[in-house]
């Protein structure tokens, strides 16, 4: 059964966008510091193994209609599960296919997990999609991208989580723009 691995890039203070996101769209004020990492030799190589070793990939409405559904040719080749609130006819897009999840983050995984196989699901976020699949206990890895910055304020990843999660650390990785940290999310 495919391992579902929650992967975000996070602030040292838990954020996963900046303030005032509706002034600033996407990652809020000040928050484009939180991916500078992926212009990096090893952020390459880190990004490029995780779509390697995933067979589907799980996100949210708000971050597909931010991103304009990736434009014409999104960069996953693979199909992307988009959980959301609002019934829509899958999209394909080059090699790319959105699938539209409404009825909850247990159907959207369940149906990512079938289509993964022995590939993983790549949860990207945004943050209330991992804080729902960790809460329903159907997160088996969490990888955070942890940048060196303090936002103050913002998008909190760990806000509203039902309970405690025990995680045990797998890797961590130091590069200039982030440390890279995996953890066993311990059940």
């Amino acid at each position: 059964m495919a391992i579902v691995e929650a992967d975000i890039s996070i602030s040292v203070d838990g954020f996963v966008a900046g303030p005032n996101t509706g002034q600033y769209p996407g990652l809020g004020q000040g928050g484009e510091i939180l991916h500078a990492w992926l212009g990096e030799p090893d952020g390459e190589k880190i990004i490029g193994d995780t779509f390697a070793s995933s067979g589907a990939v799980l996100t949210s409405r708000a971050i597909y209609d931010g991103t304009g559904g990736w434009g014409e040719e999104p960069p996953f080749r693979m199909p992307v599960f988009v959980v959301t609130h609002r019934p829509h006819e899958s999209v394909t897009r080059g090699e790319t296919t959105f699938t539209f999840v409404s009825d909850g983050i247990t159907r959207a995984i369940t149906q990512a997990a079938a289509t993964a196989g022995d590939k993983k699901v790549h949860v990207m976020g945004g943050a209330s999609i991992i804080q729902q699949a960790l809460n329903a206990g159907l997160v088996d890895q969490l990888r955070l991208h942890v940048a060196p910055v303090l936002l103050g304020d913002g998008t909190p990843l760990f806000a509203h989580l039902d309970s405690p999660i025990r995680l045990e650390q797998m890797e961590a990785i130091a590069t200039r723009y982030a440390h890279h940290l995996r953890y066993r999310v311990v059940k």
